[in-house]
């Protein structure tokens, strides 16, 4: 799994069948201690997360195995929404209103 922030979404009105209905979102890779990297990736959302929040994603085998992507053609995934993240013995992300 990476941490990540997404940064945005993309449309895609053609797309393989299988993907129809899937939101895309744009997720730029971020380290424990809170730096924003400069990787990103296109995953799927199967959780409802939103543009501004810091998610998990999975990639490669693991990113088709959840209900919403199992046997799609689908190389990321964003598996859940962080609320807090200490690393080091301290805090370095806490969700608003946790």
């Amino acid at each position: 799994m990476k941490l990540g922030k997404v940064i945005g979404t993309v449309v895609a009105t053609q797309k393989n069948a299988a993907l129809e209905g899937c939101k895309l979102l744009i997720v730029r890779d971020v380290a424990p201690d809170g730096k924003v990297g400069d990787g990103y990736v296109v995953a799927i959302d199967a959780v409802g997360a939103g543009v501004g929040e810091v998610v998990l994603t999975v990639a490669g085998s693991s990113a088709r195995i959840t209900p919403r992507t199992q046997d799609c053609p689908v190389d990321a995934t964003v598996i859940g929404i962080v609320d807090t993240v200490e690393a080091d013995g301290r805090i370095t992300y806490r969700k608003c209103g946790n």
